[in-house]
């Protein structure tokens, strides 16, 4: 897992993993789109992400800082949360 990674798994929630996300990206550039949904039935805590910036070069090097892919228009990355113990 890259640090970018580990650093967003410390999240423990949808709004915090927004709000952590929204900043991550606008080091990139403009926020066009981010959609934060939570995986149910997985069995552990996670979150699809769904991320689009004005820039599709801007996009590929925050897919490349997160270790992304893209699904569609989108930059997609699954994100573990952090659990209470």
């Amino acid at each position: 897992m890259n640090k970018v990674l580990k650093d967003l798994s410390h999240c423990e929630d949808i709004g915090s993993l927004e709000a952590a996300l929204r900043l991550l990206c606008s080091g990139f550039g403009s926020v066009a789109r981010l959609d934060v949904l939570p995986m149910v039935g997985t069995g552990k805590s996670q979150a699809v992400c769904l991320m689009r910036l004005e820039s599709s070069e801007r996009e590929h090097d925050l897919m490349t800082k997160l270790g992304a892919s893209r699904v569609g228009e989108n930059v997609y990355l699954v994100v573990d949360l952090r659990t209470s113990a």
